[in-house]
């Protein structure tokens, strides 16, 4: 049976750590891989989770099964993080193996609800949510989203490609921080796409991966808020992986935003299902750290000044890199990484032009040329705003 196993195609960006492992030149950047790292190259433990996993150490006792769903003070916790006022008689929760994870209950939950469910997807996105909904075999089709020339959001294509979705559809929507562009919706365009969905019937699924690296912790969550407010059913896939810098407990939350008491009912029913199926009960060390800081004041202060602290010096590094290439190109053209939010900016360069700047300045990122805020420091950002222009970027 093994032997009859098709070879799968290898992850690029995997691929593309290997390859950095690889090289022996000094002074090589990578920009490839999407993890946040300090200054010093690493990804560092936030003091608040080093604390909360030293209380949780002392005071567990067990280490038998959680619920189905997860705790409900870590769902409860993370409800009130991304949405503030929590509708408790609409809302169906469930934790998660990672944002991940919740991703893929998501879409498993649509298609339970909607067998002939067609998602629509941003063109570009994480390259993780085609490559599951092909897994899965659900039809989708992408949206208009990134201007190439701009390096800007193609808001009138977006509307007019999202405006096709049909009722009981699914519309995957970045909730913030925008994977692999960096380009983000303006509050006044938000209220476009919940006015298109309202008419549409079609459901948003949010991927709110990156809460807190953009604007902050309430302005990247605003846009979440206001389709749940203005819509009766949003679907939410929510992370703890970067702003708790968690990556490898895998932590994440599913919410379902129902019409109603009794689909809330039915939605919590199918949420706890899916995980039965799929991995059972949920982890719960990474679920625990999270609530163990969300419902401590002091814990949750620190945590939040520190993640402050992550946000800013991205920031800072957007404008060094834009000021530095300002200033070599003699031209605005690269003013839009500064305006950009989040890891990630997408610099609308060739694969040709990518592959000089591996080959000629050992500097890595993807091939569709996203680049990994996180990966700079002050001293690499005039190395490789040398380099951009070098390659006629």
């Amino acid at each position: 049976m093994l032997t009859d196993l098709k070879p799968q195609a290898a992850d690029k960006i995997l691929m593309l750590i290997e390859e950095y492992k690889a090289d022996t030149r000094q002074g090589k950047i990578d920009l490839g891989v999407g993890v946040y790292r300090n200054p010093e190259g690493v990804t560092p433990v936030m003091r608040a989770v080093k604390t909360a996993e030293q209380r949780i150490w002392e005071a567990q006792t067990t280490k038998a099964y959680t619920g189905l769903a997860g705790e409900p003070e870590f769902r409860n916790a993370m409800a009130q993080m991304v949405l503030g006022e929590v509708p408790s008689d609409r809302l169906a929760s469930l934790a998660t193996v990672g944002g991940t994870g919740a991703v893929r209950q998501a879409l498993e939950l649509a298609r339970l609800a909607n067998p002939g469910v067609t998602v629509h997807v941003s063109d570009p996105t994480w390259p993780n949510h085609l490559s599951i909904m092909k897994f899965m075999g659900l039809p989708f089709v992408e949206y208009r989203y990134f201007d190439n020339d701009s390096r800007g959001v193609a808001f009138e294509a977006m509307k007019e490609d999202i405006a096709r979705a049909g009722k009981g559809d699914v519309v995957l929507l970045h909730g913030c921080c925008h994977n692999p562009t960096g380009a983000n919706l303006t509050a006044e365009q938000w209220e476009e796409v919940a006015a298109i969905l309202e008419k549409s019937g079609a459901v948003p699924l949010i991927d709110l991966a990156y809460q807190g690296f953009g604007d902050g912790l309430d302005a990247d969550a605003a846009a979440t808020r206001l389709l749940a407010t203005r819509l009766p059913e949003v679907l939410i896939a929510a992370s703890c992986s970067k702003n708790f810098g968690i990556y490898r407990e895998r932590t994440g939350i599913l919410m379902a935003l129902a019409e109603n008491n009794s689909a809330r009912d039915l939605s919590q029913g199918s949420l706890a299902f899916l995980n039965r199926q799929t991995y059972s009960f949920p982890p719960d060390h990474g679920a625990r750290i999270v609530s163990t800081i969300l419902t401590d004041e002091g814990l949750r202060a620190d945590w939040a000044s520190e993640l402050e602290d992550v946000r800013n010096g991205m920031l800072a590094l957007r404008e060094q890199l834009a000021s530095e290439l300002r200033d070599l190109s003699g031209s605005d053209r690269f003013d839009f990484i500064a305006r950009h939010r989040g890891m990630f900016s997408r610099l609308g360069a060739t694969p040709e032009q990518v592959s000089k700047l591996k080959t000629d300045a050992a500097i890595y990122m993807v091939g569709d040329s996203r680049l990994n805020i996180a990966g700079l420091n002050r001293d690499t950002v005039p190395v490789l705003a040398r380099a951009i222009i070098d390659a006629g970027i």
